[in-house]
């Protein structure tokens, strides 16, 4: 099964939306995730730890990027965005990977840009 967490141990139901950009070359790209109202910064969660990053999981094991940051408004945490910095053809193909159990896992499906 494969999910995402903030906290080691605990997965977020929410759903992100999903940006992919790739080089010209197909070597290195990015991947920006947004939640809405996610799990993680609901009250009854601060008790269970800080986050500490994005962690994709999967039997391959764990992905992590620490660049992470919520989105206020009128004070109030609404979002997290979450950016993955795909360095590699290897990191590129063990992404897809993942996402593709992500996807399946979830019923999700993917939309090309136009």
């Amino acid at each position: 099964m494969a999910n995402i967490q903030f906290i080691d141990g605990i997965n977020e139901t929410i759903i992100p939306e999903i940006k992919l950009t790739r080089s010209k070359d197909g070597s290195t790209g990015t991947a920006t995730f947004r939640f809405n109202e996610p799990d993680i910064l609901k009250s009854e969660m601060q008790e269970k730890g800080d986050i500490t990053g994005m962690y994709l999981k999967d039997e391959e094991g764990s992905m992590v990027t620490k660049d992470v940051n919520a989105k206020f408004i009128n004070g109030k945490p609404q979002a997290i965005e979450s950016i993955y910095i795909i360095k590699s053809p290897k990191d590129w193909d063990r992404f897809m990977r993942f996402m593709e159990r992500y996807a399946n896992d979830h019923n999700l499906s993917f939309t090309k840009a136009k």
